[in-house]
């Protein structure tokens, strides 16, 4: 089912609303796994792990490094070249070991907590930058406090909504530094230390090791083609549009929506999202199985058939802006006050 804007669904919205929306302060995915599991106990089948992963991880790892050798060859005058193929394939190679550190996160790859940390880690190399394990610190906060202003870094920041506005060119360019705005949202958090720790040294150590090796056997040609991927996998491309798919709506009815595009396959299945909020501890190769085994849970809620559609619609829209969340601290506020 393609998303469709009802007139109902906009009514309370004006242009250049500087508010989120509000919903209930009960989360809708705890009481829709509860009603599926009891609806279908079977689906508690697809609970566990997938070591094929970790197998997808070296591969996707081993081809960026050897393309980056390729490119790294040509000399820094390629640098323009070396843009152009992190766009074109770069982008999605690193999208997809994102997907990967999101899975560990889950230990949903390995029944070891270390294995998955370890996975995470070398999916995390072609980024350049540690990332791992500063996602792994916060990410757990988006599913039990999901669209609370205090504790989940995924909505964005009230000076960042209101910076951005519904400004075409301003949307564009936040898109294009997401992975910064990302980073300036965690100082607000509450009960989350998103960086120190054994492992995020770690992390940080690992991937300093293998951007030193990047650079000194094959040129920093090589390094421009990782960090390249690594910044279009998460901002100004199709793909950067699974940000706004995940939680951006018009209806505080529904606050998370899925990508059902061809692009799934590419990007690890990461476009099942209600149904990894409801069940986070199934892997992604098992998603769409989930789909099929309750699709009177999934069948009637809007989804999205196209990230390349809506990265356009997101950036021109005017209804669209930073604000097309919902804030269920906003709700909780209201309700105690």
């Amino acid at each position: 089912m393609n998303i469709a804007v009802r007139d109902e669904d906009t009514e309370a919205r004006k242009l250049g609303d500087e508010s989120f929306l509000r919903a209930e302060p009960m989360r809708p995915h705890p009481q829709r796994r509860r009603e599926i599991l009891a609806a279908h106990p079977e689906v508690a089948s697809l609970i566990g792990h997938d070591p094929l992963t970790a197998v997808i991880t070296i591969a996707v790892v081993l081809g960026q490094t050897a393309i980056a050798a390729l490119l790294g060859r040509l000399g820094v005058s390629y640098w323009w070249l070396a843009i152009l193929v992190a766009y074109g394939v770069g982008a999605f190679a690193n999208h997809a070991m994102f997907v990967v550190i999101h899975d560990a996160v889950h230990n949903t790859i390995f029944k070891s907590p270390l294995a998955n940390k370890w996975i995470a880690i070398i999916a995390d190399l072609p980024n350049t930058f540690p990332t791992a394990m500063g996602f792994r610190c916060y990410h757990q906060k988006h599913h039990s406090h999901l669209g609370d202003y205090d504790y989940d870094a995924d909505l964005p920041g009230h000076v960042e909504a209101r910076l951005v506005g519904n400004r075409w060119w301003a949307k564009a360019l936040w898109l294009f530094g997401f992975a910064f705005f990302q980073i300036t949202r965690l100082a607000r958090l509450k009960g989350t230390v998103p960086f120190g720790g054994r492992w995020t040294y770690i992390n940080t150590g690992v991937i300093i090791l293998y951007d030193v090796a990047v650079t000194y056997f094959f040129g920093i040609n090589a390094l421009i083609y990782l960090f390249a991927s690594f910044w279009f996998s998460v901002g100004l491309h199709p793909l950067g549009a699974r940000w706004i798919q995940e939680h951006f709506t018009f209806d505080p009815e529904q606050e998370t929506y899925d990508y059902y595009g061809a692009l799934n396959k590419v990007a690890l299945n990461i476009g099942y999202h209600n149904e990894h909020h409801d069940f986070p501890d199934i892997p992604w190769t098992r998603l769409p199985d989930l789909k099929r085994m309750a699709p009177e849970f999934y069948d009637n809620l809007k989804a999205h058939r196209s990230w390349t559609k809506l990265f356009f619609t997101f950036i021109f829209d005017k209804r669209y802006t930073l604000y097309s969340r919902v804030d269920r601290s906003a709700a909780n506020m209201a309700r105690f006050s």
